[in-house]
Formats: structure tokens, sequence, C-alpha cells
């Protein structure tokens, strides 16, 4: 397997039980799912990033959380890429996004930060934003601050959701570093997961 072909996918979150299950946390769901679908162990760690490297359908790949807070992780990120000698058109960001509803999923090759303080501090720590993201939508709220929003846990109907929504990010993920970055992005973008009531 040559060595361009290796891909770091990261999910952003925040760690420690405080925040395990709260909507900024959607890009730790699914590298946990994509781990285990893949038999990847994340149990390895450094630059402050929980890490495993294996192969997601014949595509070597390293799956990351980084365990610094949401508005320090890019400095762990750049750290770990660099080691691994990965360059930003193969480093691929799954966060969530409060623009969009939730469940639906958007692909961008490159692109600002959104007022996401994980996207923020990568930008920072890479120069710039022309890295592949996966936003996965949390929607907003008309009650509650984005900062409550986005450290809120799910209500009953968006965990009812929770499991297809994750597991068509994981399905995305896995057409993006199979088939390239387009054939994501036709298959995916602004699609959402039919949940039988």
């Amino acid at each position: 397997m040559s060595q361009d072909r290796l891909w770091l996918i990261v999910g952003l979150g925040n760690p420690g039980r405080r925040y395990q299950e709260t909507r900024h946390n959607m890009g730790f769901f699914v590298i946990d799912g994509l781990a285990q679908d893949h038999g990847i162990d994340l149990g390895r760690e450094k630059f402050q990033v929980h890490f495993g490297r294996g192969f997601i359908d014949g595509v070597e790949s390293i799956l990351g959380k980084p365990q610094a807070f949401m508005n320090r992780s890019g400095p762990p990120i750049r750290q770990l890429a660099d080691y691994f000698r990965i360059t930003k058109g193969n480093l691929l960001v799954i966060h969530d996004d409060i623009d969009l509803i939730f469940g639906k999923l958007k692909i961008k090759e490159k692109g600002g930060h959104g007022g996401h303080n994980g996207v923020k501090s990568l930008m920072e720590s890479f120069g710039g934003g022309d890295f592949p993201r996966l936003r996965v939508g949390i929607g907003r709220s008309e009650q509650a601050s984005v900062t409550d929003h986005v450290h809120g846990k799910y209500t009953s109907e968006e965990k009812r959701q929770l499991q297809p929504v994750v597991d068509m990010a994981k399905d995305a993920v896995v057409a993006i570093v199979t088939e390239g970055l387009t054939s994501g992005m036709n298959r995916f973008n602004g699609k959402r997961p039919v949940v039988s009531s």
C-alpha cells in the first residue's frame, strides 16, 4: 500500500465523561463506529490524540480522536499529521454543524470554520482551511444558546435517529477514502437517513 494513500481521519469532540453524549461529540461517535466496523483499535496515544491504524475497505487509514479540548484540538492533530507525513489533502475532519438540520450531511473539500472552534483551531494550526471535512448536522435550538445546544445531550427524538445518522456518516467516510471526494459529495451531500416512525 503506497504511503500517499494513507488517510488521517479525525473526529472532533471534547474528552471526558461530562461531554461523552453531547451533540458537540458527533465526530467522536463516527470515529468510534468506524473503528468498530473495520477492526481498528483506538488504544494508541501520541500528541494528545487517541488513535489506531488499519484499513478501511483496503485503504490504509489512521482514525483519531484528539484529547485536547475542542478549541485546542488543532495542534495535536497537526503534530500527528506531521509525524505520519500526511498532507492536508489526506486529512479528513468529521465535525458537528449547527447550520445543518439534524442528521444532514455535507462534504466539503475546503472552507472556513463557520464559528466551529475545533475547525478554527485546525485552520490556525494548518495555516488555512484547505482540508476535507464531513459536516454532520445537529441543528439549532430556538430556546437554548449555541453553547448550551452543542454541549447539551440529544433529545429522545434525536437519540432515535442518532444511529442511522452515524451509520450514514460512516458510509460517507468509506466513500471518500475509497472513491474520492467528488464521489462522496455526489452521493451524500444534502442527504439525511430515513428513520421510520
